[in-house]
């Protein structure tokens, strides 16, 4: 009987736990006697055959670290015909018969490409902090986003209390605000911009209420006011939301872009586990011949989903987060009204 091939890539933006998931899947294709191939900087290694065999030595010591031993990349190629093709002629010359990718949306849309070409099974792994994937709770790399996040915002708030400073911060996420709306609850934000309840036709009419609470907070003695921001939101960028601020109220405004920050680092205990277990799942589900599918977590159970419902964006912020922020600002503004 022909040994079983299994082909994994990472691929798009990195996220911490990418290691842990590729450990996993070989560690478990050991077990199954299938042989694993691994792809390096994604998609562009598929279409060069730029590949190496993976063993359990190669992956014994890297469960903790942060990026991918793979490495990643965008591929251009992949959204041609040729450049296609050619990723499906790999496919077939090296005698693959199941290529996992761990990635976002746009690596799925690769595997779901690949397989109107290809007769082998193509399996998904969540991977990106943007945790924007639906049929999945979270995604390899959300929670490590998350804390590193809140604490570099920690920090932030140290130094804006010592100088009585206004900080606009921009998170990652892309079109997602799920990092916006729970890093900037876990660290107190004053204000959270994010897709769930701001547009950007409201930003005049958000500056003045921003300028407004700031101005009566400073009367009651609060020494620093963050705004959280989601990335791709605001006009004109986060610099653009700080010169505003600076024209309109007399008090320093810092801006901190926390940007790639969050993508690096070694993954907290949550990612790792998660990982884990859909890097397992995707080796036992590749041994009964599934296909096109995404494993994810729901209610800490793992389950599939098809590719094409995986990258739907259907899934938002959990209104109750959302209201959550609404309340505690409503409060604080009562709060205040009361004091003499």
């Amino acid at each position: 009987m022909t040994q079983k091939r299994i082909g994994i890539l990472t691929s798009g933006g990195d996220s911490p736990g990418m290691n842990a998931a590729i450990r996993a899947i070989v560690l478990a294709a050991h077990q199954f006697d299938f042989q694993c191939i691994g792809f390096i900087s994604g998609y562009n290694g598929l279409i060069e055959q730029d590949y190496q065999i993976l063993t359990p030595q190669d992956v014994q010591h890297i469960i903790h670290r942060g990026g991918t031993i793979l490495k990643s990349a965008r591929c251009p190629q992949m959204c041609t015909v040729t450049g296609l093709n050619q990723a499906v002629s790999s496919l077939i010359k090296l005698k693959i018969d199941t290529l996992i990718v761990i990635g976002g949306d746009g690596s799925f849309n690769g595997l779901l490409a690949i397989k109107q070409n290809w007769q082998g099974q193509v399996i998904g792994l969540p991977g990106t902090i943007d945790n924007d994937l639906d049929g999945t709770d979270f995604t390899i790399g959300y929670s490590t986003a998350i804390n590193t996040a809140i604490e570099a915002i920690d920090k932030i708030r140290d130094t804006a209390d010592a100088f009585d400073r206004v900080f606009v911060i921009e998170l990652m996420g892309r079109h997602s605000g799920h990092i916006a709306f729970n890093v900037g609850i876990a660290t107190g934000a004053e204000q959270i911009i994010s897709f769930e309840n701001f547009s950007p036709e409201q930003a005049q009419e958000k500056i003045i209420q921003i300028v407004n609470d700031i101005a009566k907070q400073h009367q009651q003695g609060k020494s620093s006011y963050h705004i959280v921001l989601a990335e791709n939101l605001w006009p004109g960028g986060p610099q653009a939301l700080s010169e505003q601020l600076k024209s309109m109220v007399d008090i320093d405004t810092g801006l901190c872009v926390l940007g790639h920050i969050q993508r690096g680092g070694s993954p907290v205990a949550k990612d790792r586990i998660l990982a884990t277990r859909l890097g397992v799942a995707s080796v036992h589900a590749a041994n009964r011949g599934e296909t096109d599918i995404m494993l994810g977590e729901l209610k800490s159970e793992i389950v599939s989903v098809p590719l094409s419902e995986a990258i739907m964006h259907q899934k938002k912020v959990e209104e109750n987060l959302v209201a959550a922020q609404e309340d505690i600002l409503a409060l604080s503004a009562q709060y205040r009204k009361r004091i003499p």
